[in-house]
């Protein structure tokens, strides 16, 4: 099962993932952690290393560029890591389609049902924290670490009211499930943590490959 983590800065994405991890080694749960981008063709990291950086490309060859990278991460990266056992990311399609939305300018379904067409990274289930934008930026203001992209109270607020609609857009294109829960409280993390781990349990076991 892949299993994706959304969420602006701060919305305790890394906690989660963390907790999530832990948890499932102590229960004998396989359960692997992969990044949000594959990096394995050159041209493309180029251009979404401007994306990140919110230097703005052509927006069609931004789109194609992270269309091409989806793929390769489907191809080379999660279905391997998916033949081993569960995998977890933090960030993945929703957060591409938002940054992509965000710097060009586009409506973030558009970049959704872009982005969705590529099924070796598809999540099965997405996880969208809904913590109140307020509390990350609190969290991330004692961060030792400069602010990076939405990370100021502007973008952030931009950014949650694109998480809000792509994740909408990612159930109808995909019919794939979307829980939205914030990660506010020791509580509401024990709650996501039970749910996770309640999913996982359900999902079928990898088959071997001869």
């Amino acid at each position: 099962m892949l299993l994706a983590i959304e969420g602006i800065s701060g919305a305790g994405k890394s906690t989660l993932r963390d907790r999530l991890l832990a948890a499932a080694r102590a229960e004998g749960l396989p359960l692997g952690h992969i990044g949000q981008f594959s990096w394995l063709s050159l041209p493309a990291t180029r251009t979404i290393v401007r994306l990140r950086g919110l230097r703005a490309a052509d927006s069609t060859e931004a789109i194609s560029a992270v269309r091409l990278d989806l793929d390769l991460h489907g191809r080379h990266n999660l279905a391997p890591a998916l033949a081993r056992g569960h995998v977890v990311a933090d960030r993945l399609t929703l957060s591409t389609a938002c940054q992509l939305a965000l710097v060009h300018g586009l409506p973030v379904t558009d970049c959704v049902r872009q982005l969705a067409h590529a099924p070796a990274a598809r999540a099965k289930l997405t996880i969208l924290l809904t913590t109140p934008t307020s509390l990350c930026l609190e969290r991330l203001s004692h961060r030792a670490t400069p602010r990076r992209f939405g990370e100021d109270p502007d973008t952030a607020a931009r950014l949650t009211n694109l998480y809000d609609q792509a994740t909408t857009a990612w159930t109808e294109a995909t019919g794939l499930p979307v829980l939205r829960h914030p990660c506010s409280t020791g509580a509401d993390l024990d709650t996501l943590i039970a749910m996770c781990l309640s999913a996982l349990r359900q999902a079928p076991a990898p088959t071997a490959r001869v």
